[in-house]
């Protein structure tokens, strides 16, 4: 029961699990990382009234001056644990979006009927949501980037003869979206 009492839960991400201590809560864990528990105590939005308010109290003081402290905000003993978290952030991340089957069908439909001719693909009786001809551009366009996908359509017609990497389908993808 003690064990469960004191138990804060599991912390997902492996740098802040390393650098966190046990012994320290976790408002000066979060502290000592860099890190904000409450974004709303750090980030704080100028308030018009209590501005107003210094003002007033300032003209009716005459110019007398209210020694006021500011916080200076104290530098993180663990910093590098911030840097890493936002190097991780900024890092690029596997694209793992996927069209829909039935988007996929429609597209390579489009495909084989008109190759590139957007305008004909418009006045298609199957383009039932009566796209324009540059909405079914970015569609295509976007198929064409989405290389597992578009991959297995190049295979299935043909036009893809050997096995090639996501990367050459990438540089073909583009070339045939800079041919218009």
């Amino acid at each position: 029961m003690h064990k469960k009492q004191r138990n804060t839960g599991t912390v997902a991400c492996e740098v802040i699990k390393e650098a966190w201590d046990h012994k320290k809560s976790s408002l000066n864990n979060l502290a000592d990382m860099g890190l904000a528990n409450d974004p709303n105590k750090v980030i704080k939005i100028p308030n018009f009234k209590q501005e107003k308010f210094k003002q007033a109290k300032a003209i009716v003081n005459r110019g007398e001056i209210e020694h006021v402290e500011e916080e200076v905000p104290q530098l993180p003993v663990k910093k590098e644990v911030a840097e890493k978290l936002e190097k991780e952030a900024k890092a690029p991340r596997e694209r793992r979006f996927m069209l829909p089957k039935g988007q996929v069908e429609f597209i390579s439909y489009l495909l084989d009927k008109y190759g590139h001719d957007y305008k004909a693909m418009e006045k298609d009786k199957k383009n039932y949501y009566q796209e324009t001809w540059k909405q079914l551009r970015g569609k295509i366009k976007t198929f064409m980037g989405i290389p597992k996908q578009y991959g297995e359509y190049l295979k299935a017609r043909g036009l893809l003869d050997k096995e090639e990497d996501e990367e050459e389908l990438k540089k073909q993808a583009k070339a045939l979206t800079l041919d218009e």
